[in-house]
């Protein structure tokens, strides 16, 4: 009796290590498996983090990109509008003799002639007065401008002085004489004019920065 007893002790302790083991095993699998887990998202993260510096470097090299893109644009834009202006240049130049002639022509008669002149001579004056004013218009509708800097302070980026003429009457370094008159193209000087410059007159006073400010 005794030993039917002890039997289902027994029975209940392996049935008890079962569960036991039962349990083990499965702790173990789910330690297993959060490791596991832990594994994966590490890696994740490695793939996220080289996608991202990927897409910084595109970013980057996209935004490079377009800024030489704007740049290339607009220095095309300014060839473009500087062929416009200046494009004419040369051809300009050579009006320009023609715009000479004419001005030697009608200096060359003095002012009491053309107010006797009469019949073709009269005709002839009035026709050479209206083909220079005609052309210096055409010239200025091309961006062309006449310098004439008589009673202006000498500017070397625009005159060329030829020599000096001592007045004491006007300031030193103003011009006095035009002896050939100057143009500008747009923003650039496409002859300078030839000028006689006064000396041995006061200094002329430096302009004062508001009034500089004004004139440029």
């Amino acid at each position: 009796m005794s030993e039917q007893k002890r039997a289902p002790e027994t029975g209940g302790d392996a049935s008890e290590n079962g569960a036991g083991t039962a349990a083990v095993n499965e702790a173990t699998a789910e330690a297993e498996a959060l490791a596991t887990a832990d594994a994966q998202i590490g890696v994740d993260d490695g793939e996220k983090q080289r996608l991202e510096a990927e897409i910084a470097g595109l970013k980057d090299k996209f935004l490079r990109a377009f800024a030489e893109a704007e740049n290339i644009r607009r220095r095309a834009e300014k060839e473009v509008a500087d062929a416009r202006t200046y494009g004419i240049a040369s051809f300009a130049r050579d009006v320009l003799n023609v715009a000479d002639d004419l001005a030697r022509a009608l200096g060359s008669v003095d002012d009491a002639a053309k107010a006797t002149a009469e019949g073709g001579l009269k005709a002839l004056l009035d026709g050479l007065e209206l083909t220079e004013r005609g052309l210096i218009k055409a010239l200025e509708k091309h961006g062309i401008r006449k310098i004439e800097p008589k009673g202006e302070k000498f500017d070397p980026n625009i005159h060329q002085a030829m020599f000096e003429v001592p007045d004491p009457s006007v300031p030193s370094g103003t011009v006095v004489q035009v002896v050939q008159a100057g143009y500008v193209i747009g923003e650039r000087v496409l002859r300078p004019a030839m000028v006689g410059v006064a000396r041995g007159g006061p200094k002329a006073e430096a302009a004062s920065p508001g009034k500089e400010a004004g004139a440029a």
